[in-house]
């Protein structure tokens, strides 16, 4: 299951437990993300975030790559493969960024705050991931 449907899942189960069969909560119920008061409020939002986040990485890393393949096509046989080797640390950077962020779910692992420490930390390593991939493109 990808994070996003973990969290998506997450956040549904929530909902119908506190909102029950009355349907306290609707969709058009816009969350203060400044100021969320209830837990799933804050997953709902930490969501968001890791959302954004996941949009702002994606963008840098097609920025880089871009770049690379540029680099990648003027360079010599032996200096070639940059994109290939970008491709290589991202997707194992993306297992270790799950990895991780799963564990870190442990510290409330089974109740109402695990969806919320997840999208945290992914959300955290996604921006930190983005500002490397932004010093690799200056780098070029």
């Amino acid at each position: 299951m990808s994070k996003r449907s973990f969290l998506s899942l997450s956040a549904s189960v929530f909902l119908v437990g506190v909102g029950g069969a009355t349907g306290a909560f609707s969709q058009e119920d816009k969350v203060n993300c400044a100021n969320p008061q209830t837990q799933m409020e804050m997953t709902q939002c930490a969501g968001e975030d890791y959302d954004k986040a996941d949009k702002d990485l994606n963008v840098q890393y097609q920025k880089l790559r871009k770049l690379l393949a540029e680099r990648d096509k003027s360079a010599d046989e032996s200096t070639k493969g940059a994109v290939d080797a970008l491709v290589a640390a991202q997707r194992a950077w993306v297992a270790f960024r799950d990895a991780n962020c799963d564990f870190e779910g442990f510290q409330a692992r089974g109740g109402s705050m695990e969806p919320q420490l997840v999208a945290s930390c992914l959300a955290d390593m996604s921006r930190k991931r983005t500002d490397e991939l932004r010093a690799l493109s200056e780098g070029f």
